[in-house]
């Protein structure tokens, strides 16, 4: 083996791929929070009493839960110019993410308000509120305790998923690396680092929500 590792080749570059975490952590936060507003939308409406409303929201999820990510941001980026709608890769990454990430979500709400007991919800309306109070004091604040830990596990992934960026050249760790490979030669070094860097914020992210849900969402024990 005559291979010489030097990682010290890759130490000019720490704040690129501090700026690659950023952007990563960015259009993870970005693409999990409007996700999960399409994931609540969604929600709602596969349980309207509106049949095509609830043909589109099943359609949506299910078509997005049965193919790839990777389809998904190379149809956005590359197919959707040819029906006129050009964007650019970040904004793409962010459709494409969010999309993703609304229909995995939806799933996630409705298995945590399906949790609810029905007798909660007829004790609401018999208090007189309305069905949005119903649903946001009955329905979605105790489902919320019921489906954290998936919605964390969510973010986890989504933020492991931004590497597929990469694809259509989106700015994140993995573009940034590929740019510092191309530069020094160095793919075994730059590969372990980002991979390293991914571990310790999918690792971190993990423990802080374990934090969160032992804090603010166990039950009370006595």
């Amino acid at each position: 083996m005559t291979y010489q590792f030097d990682f010290l080749a890759l130490v000019p570059y720490w704040r690129d791929l501090l700026a690659g975490c950023l952007m990563t952590l960015s259009l993870a936060a970005l693409s999990v929070s409007l996700g999960f507003v399409v994931g609540l939308g969604a929600a709602i409406l596969r349980d309207s009493s509106i049949a095509p409303l609830r043909w589109v929201a099943s359609t949506y999820v299910e078509l997005i839960r049965n193919t790839p990510f990777l389809l998904q941001v190379l149809f956005i980026f590359f197919g959707l110019p040819a029906l006129g709608l050009s964007l650019a890769a970040w904004p793409a990454a962010v459709l494409a993410l969010t999309l993703n990430c609304g229909a995995f979500a939806s799933e996630i709400i409705r298995s945590g308000v399906d949790a609810i007991p029905r007798g909660q919800i007829e004790a609401g309306k018999a208090l007189g509120l309305s069905g949005p109070q119903v649903f946001r004091f009955i329905v979605l604040k105790p489902a919320l305790r019921i489906i954290f830990p998936a919605l964390s596990g969510q973010f986890i992934l989504a933020l492991l998923t931004t590497s597929i960026a990469s694809s259509i050249s989106a700015e994140e760790l993995t573009s940034v690396a590929q740019s510092i490979d191309t530069l020094t030669f160095r793919s075994f070094e730059i590969y372990i680092v980002i991979t390293i860097l991914y571990f310790i914020m999918s690792y971190g992210f993990s423990a802080l929500f374990k934090m969160i849900t032992r804090i603010y969402f166990s039950y009370p024990t006595k």
